[in-house]
């Protein structure tokens, strides 16, 4: 029997397994390829990628050509990296979305892709799309527990690796990395009424979309003593913001980039429980996160919280990568 169509637009050096195949005899030639993050890999059997690219229009179709060695990013290519992350087949059209927003020239995955720093992609799904897969956007949603978000996750990390080619000593220089890089996908909650990332970024509420971010790390931020006004809640988040700040200057002196954090929906009642809405929220952080009088964020706009989590008070500052990249938001791409 001839080979699938889709066979084509995947490297002759990455093995598909036979479906008789033994678990140890799958994972030594993945192995042997190169293909994979230290972590057991699904088999990729002929029937797991034919049922990964089964509602497919054109799995050979180039959708760009990804840093560092600029492999090319398909369908078929992203389906395996897909496949052997432990997705199911409604999981790849979020992947391959990640995979081409990865390519926007503003995200600028070159220097992230190579950089001596920790960056990882974090990869966020909203709306309607992250409830149609059942992720995690409560409790823990960072964390371990859910197929969807750490699968896709995975994925987006595995098709920077064996598409892009960042592999250690080879194309990924990082002096330390970090756990992220394993996989870091989330899903941006229900919200509280104010505008979502996406309708931000001008996408509409029922757009389905998804959004990367090159994140070098995550630290745990509380409410000040007196926690129950707007300022107690956005002052310790600012002054993480400014730290992040002054640590990515050491050695150089940054440009204003976008300031992440995470916004447990608790603590965005309590806000919008005094009357602020979003813009205040920016402009407050915009002006409390000034060092030595120059602002760290592009704009107020440039402040991004992203309302998500389980219950409780404990926020998130997610420290974008300091060499320069902007989050990209993506409507999502359908293979």
């Amino acid at each position: 029997m001839a080979d699938p169509a889709w066979r084509e637009a995947i490297p002759d050096e990455w093995p598909v397994v036979s479906q008789s195949a033994g678990w140890e005899e799958a994972q030594t030639a993945l192995d042997a390829a190169g293909l994979g993050d230290g972590l057991p890999l699904v088999p990729p059997t002929e029937q797991r990628l034919a049922a990964m690219l089964a509602q497919a229009d054109d799995p050979t179709a180039v959708h760009g050509a990804m840093p560092p060695h600029f492999g090319s990013v398909t369908a078929a290519a992203v389906a395996y990296c897909a496949t052997i992350a432990g997705c199911e087949p409604a999981h790849l059209p979020v992947v391959l979305t990640a995979a081409v927003a990865l390519l926007e020239p503003e995200f600028n995955l070159l220097g992230i892709a190579t950089t001596t720093g920790s960056a990882a992609i974090a990869t966020v799904v909203h709306g309607t799309l992250a409830g149609r897969l059942g992720m995690n956007a409560s409790i823990n949603c960072l964390g371990p527990g859910n197929r969807a978000n750490a699968s896709i996750g995975r994925a987006a990390s595995l098709v920077l690796r064996n598409i892009g080619g960042a592999r250690a000593e080879s194309g990924d220089m990082a002096t330390l990395g970090q756990p992220g890089k394993y996989g870091f996908c989330f899903a941006e909650g229900a919200g509280i009424g104010w505008p979502q990332m996406p309708e931000r970024a001008g996408f509409s509420a029922g757009d389905e979309t998804i959004s990367v971010l090159a994140v070098s790390g995550t630290a745990e931020v509380l409410p000040a003593d007196g926690r129950d006004s707007p300022e107690a809640i956005l002052d310790p988040v600012a002054v993480s913001m400014r730290a992040a700040f002054r640590v990515n200057g050491a050695a150089r002196q940054p440009e204003p980039s976008e300031q992440v954090f995470i916004l447990p929906p608790e603590l965005a009642r309590q806000i919008a429980g005094h009357g602020w809405d979003l813009t205040r929220v920016q402009r407050y952080l915009f002006e409390a996160t000034r060092v030595d009088g120059r602002a760290i964020a592009p704009s107020p706009c440039g402040v991004v919280p992203i309302v998500t989590g389980g219950p409780g008070v404990k926020m998130a500052h997610l420290p974008l990568w300091g060499g320069g990249t902007r989050i990209v938001t993506r409507a999502l791409v359908r293979p």
